[in-house]
């Protein structure tokens, strides 16, 4: 089974962000052959700064190879260094109804937000669908707000091989992370940039820890029992925290005398020492400026590799060759 995950570079990754999509796609490495790339020409639909786009990519293969990423089991690349997915863009947006993309709640939503309408805003689920069928993925990990744009690639797949020749394309099943979007920010809305209440993953001791102790509660008094309920700070340290811990917080909430002072230093704790390892690894990744461009490179290669062989197959049927 081949899996194929990408990750927008969008700056600095918050809590939401790893637990959302990293995560989920580091334990995926046990689960089958497993490619991951970094999407940075999707990227510029957004970011039209190109020295912020060379920082957000460098960044975001530090974070994930520190996260747990393992180059030896997965293939990582950057999508602009697989020149072949453009190719397959145009030949499947030759087969791409006007209306299959108008009619996306992305796009549609972009827009209503205030959002300049373009062609790659317009167009950017026939690059997804290049992105996964470039591969032969079988499975692709999608949030709720991106499973319309794997509708579309299967589509995409149907009408493709309905034209050209059963099989030519591979048609990807998509892996539904429930659990995305749910991830509470620090004034208990959903952890979002937009709303100033992210928690970095990598940030400084000092600085991180007093974030954690703006949490927004209520009045309730130190001896008094706490709500459990749409607790910012329980759904937190949920997180970080063993199922034994997170026991013997909700008893501390239940049966009072306890602060929210002191709950929030407890979560403070549990979420530095969660990530502990991995700041451990970025501090070594950091320190080997060489090492992020090779694993990029080596992956690049393979991606290429594979990419070279599926559009083989593509613009034979197609009569390109």
């Amino acid at each position: 089974m081949r899996i194929l995950t990408g990750l927008q570079p969008s700056g600095k990754l918050h809590v939401g962000n790893y637990f959302g999509a990293m995560e989920p796609a580091v334990r995926l490495q046990d689960e089958g052959e497993t490619f991951y790339f970094i999407a940075d020409y999707h990227a510029m639909t957004s970011t039209q700064n190109a020295e912020e786009l060379r920082k957000n990519v460098r960044e975001l293969a530090i974070d994930f190879l520190a996260c747990g990423l393992d180059p030896e089991r997965a293939v990582f690349f950057r999508q602009s260094a697989v020149p072949e997915v453009n190719e397959l863009a145009w030949l499947l947006s030759t087969v791409s109804p006007m209306s299959l993309l108008e009619k996306c709640h992305s796009y549609k939503d972009k827009i209503a937000n205030g959002i300049h309408p373009n062609h790659a805003l317009f167009a950017y689920p026939v690059l997804m669908a290049a992105d996964i069928l470039l591969y032969d993925s079988n499975r692709v990990p999608v949030g709720k707000d991106q499973k319309q744009h794997l509708e579309v690639t299967r589509d995409l797949v149907g009408k493709f091989n309905e034209i050209y020749g059963e099989g030519i394309l591979t048609l990807p099943e998509p892996i539904i992370r429930e659990e995305t979007g749910v991830i509470l920010g620090l004034d208990g809305r959903k952890m979002s940039k937009s709303y100033g209440n992210t928690l970095p993953i990598f940030g400084e001791e000092k600085p991180t820890k007093k974030l954690i102790m703006r949490i927004v509660t209520d009045s309730t008094p130190v001896e008094e029992p706490k709500p459990t309920e749409n607790s910012t700070i329980l759904a937190l340290y949920k997180l970080f925290a063993s199922e034994a811990d997170y026991a013997t917080m909700i008893a501390d909430h239940e049966k009072g005398g306890c602060g929210y002072g002191d709950l929030k230093k407890r979560l403070a704790e549990a979420y530095w020492d969660y990530f502990a390892p991995m700041r451990a690894r970025r501090e070594e990744i950091v320190a080997d400026p060489g090492y992020v461009d090779s694993v990029l490179a080596k992956g690049a290669e393979r991606a290429r590799g594979e990419a070279s062989r599926v559009l083989a197959r593509v613009r034979s049927a197609t009569g390109l060759r």
